[in-house]
């Protein structure tokens, strides 16, 4: 790994196997900013629960956080994606001169998840909500970056 002009280069070990945890039904997207980092027994707090409501094809959850009611709803992610939990790869002690490469850039993944839950706080969800409407951007980039075809060209300069 090398630094550049523009930035660095690094590496994301994306590693294949049932020894990294599953966090399926347990990532959150919060309509807030929480500025601790460390351990906390969250399960005991944040309780998310079902409701029979239904808006816009999307089943709401209800939960509460610092006493304050959020409604929320459970995403998969697109076909084709998964999600990751990365963090900076720990390497055993290394002597002063290793410095260097303790920020060389080398992350790994530590879990994995196929779906995401978020809240909003003054509303129901919706196919409206600026977190859904991120996941159209995934079509629109595979459009754009997908190879165009000579019968593409064609079709096209028919139509003009």
């Amino acid at each position: 790994m090398a630094n550049q002009e523009m930035g660095s280069v690094g590496s994301i070990n994306l590693r294949n196997g049932e020894s990294m945890v599953d966090l399926t039904g347990r990532v959150h997207q919060l309509p807030c900013c929480i500025k601790f980092t460390g351990p906390s027994p969250v399960s005991h707090y944040f309780k998310p629960k079902s409701t029979d409501v239904e808006v816009d094809g999307l089943s709401v959850n209800e939960a509460y956080f610092r006493g304050r009611k959020l409604q929320g709803t459970t995403m998969p992610l697109p076909q084709g994606y998964s999600g990751f939990v990365i963090g900076k790869k720990k390497v055993g002690k290394r002597k002063a001169s290793d410095k260097s490469e303790e920020d060389s850039g080398c992350w790994e993944t530590n879990a994995k998840f196929q779906n995401v839950t978020f809240w909003n706080h003054d509303s129901l969800p919706s196919q409206d909500d600026a977190f859904l409407r991120t996941f159209h951007w995934l079509a629109v980039a595979k459009a754009l970056h997908q190879p165009v075809t000579t019968e593409d060209l064609e079709s096209a300069s028919i139509n003009l």
